[in-house]
């Protein structure tokens, strides 16, 4: 008998309009990805879809939003390894909490991160690198302009045992002409930004922290084919809503997601955004939260990372 309401609340959602926030601003990969998916939604329910972009604070504002929403299923979370994994690492104390405060829905993609170079650098390959930099480590400097992406260096720099400087950018990409003039060693950063940079021959890429070739760029080595097994780590997307929404909604939006993510021009466009479509079920993707908060909380305390 109780089961009744659950079935109608499930087949009549979503009832009205579904705002997904965001927490970076629009033109990001996670926003791109996100709007690609809100698109086809809003087309399959027939009802609107909105993106709502909270950006800044490190996403702090926006997955505080969301925490407070009303558990109805109208309010989605589309957020990232940044407001889920780093923050808990860097801030003593948050509004939210990245497991706590939400219900998981599932992993939306996956990106890995690419070592670079300049492009007319003799460099020919990570190990290489690892060796120019042992050579005269006082003089050793890397750029990132996002948090994830310096984690990513840090994780790089462990593994090769090599010591290198942090040089905060407001961005990735404004990072790259220092590191084209020799002003930084290198740089590890997303890969939509590394394949730009790469096509127009600006920099080169040495290896991907993945533990498969990435599609876009299948030349270039996995971290343990360029000798590096252990600096594997993949930013990521999904889909969060607030804690308390009916698991009916819940296991509604994860079907209904899969089924976009299933479409073969939906991952054509995905694939443009640097997002290989990785979904998850529900429970997978709340215990994979957890892992990657633990995973990349160890790095980053490891590192001594702090908030500037």
């Amino acid at each position: 008998m109780v089961a009744a309401p659950s079935i109608v609340r499930a087949q009549t959602y979503p009832s009205g309009r579904v705002t997904v926030v965001v927490p970076f601003p629009a033109g990001a990969a996670t926003d791109l990805g996100a709007r690609l998916y809100s698109e086809q939604l809003s087309a399959m329910w027939g009802q609107p879809v909105v993106v709502d972009n909270k950006g800044g604070g490190n996403g702090i504002p926006a997955a505080e939003s969301v925490a407070r929403a009303k558990p109805d299923g109208l309010t989605i979370f589309a957020t990232s390894a940044m407001t889920q994994a780093v923050n808990p690492a860097i801030y003593d104390k948050l509004p939210y909490d990245p497991v706590d405060s939400f219900e998981a829905v599932t992993r939306m993609g996956t990106s890995p991160f690419v070592l670079l170079v300049d492009a007319n650098s003799p460099i020919k390959s990570a190990k290489e690198l690892t060796e120019k930099l042992k050579s005269n480590p006082a003089k050793n400097n890397y750029g990132a302009g996002a948090l994830p992406a310096r984690v990513a260096s840090e994780l790089y720099k462990m593994e090769a045992g090599v010591e290198a400087v942090y040089v905060g950018y407001k961005s990735n990409p404004q990072a790259i002409p220092d590191l084209q003039s020799g002003l930084l060693s290198f740089m590890m950063i997303d890969t939509v930004n590394a394949k730009i940079a790469i096509d127009r021959g600006a920099l080169k890429g040495l290896f991907v922290t993945d533990t498969e070739r990435y599609a876009q760029l299948p030349d270039l080595l996995t971290a343990a084919e360029a000798g590096y097994p252990g600096a594997l780590l993949t930013t990521w997307t999904g889909y969060y809503v607030p804690k308390g929404t009916p698991r009916e909604i819940v296991d509604k939006l994860n079907a209904d997601i899969r089924a976009v993510a299933a479409r073969p021009d939906v991952k054509v466009r995905l694939d443009a955004t640097g997002w290989t479509p990785k979904l998850m079920s529900p429970d997978e993707f709340a215990a994979f939260t957890r892992s990657e908060k633990e995973r990349w909380g160890k790095i980053i305390h490891r590192a001594n990372i702090k908030v500037e």
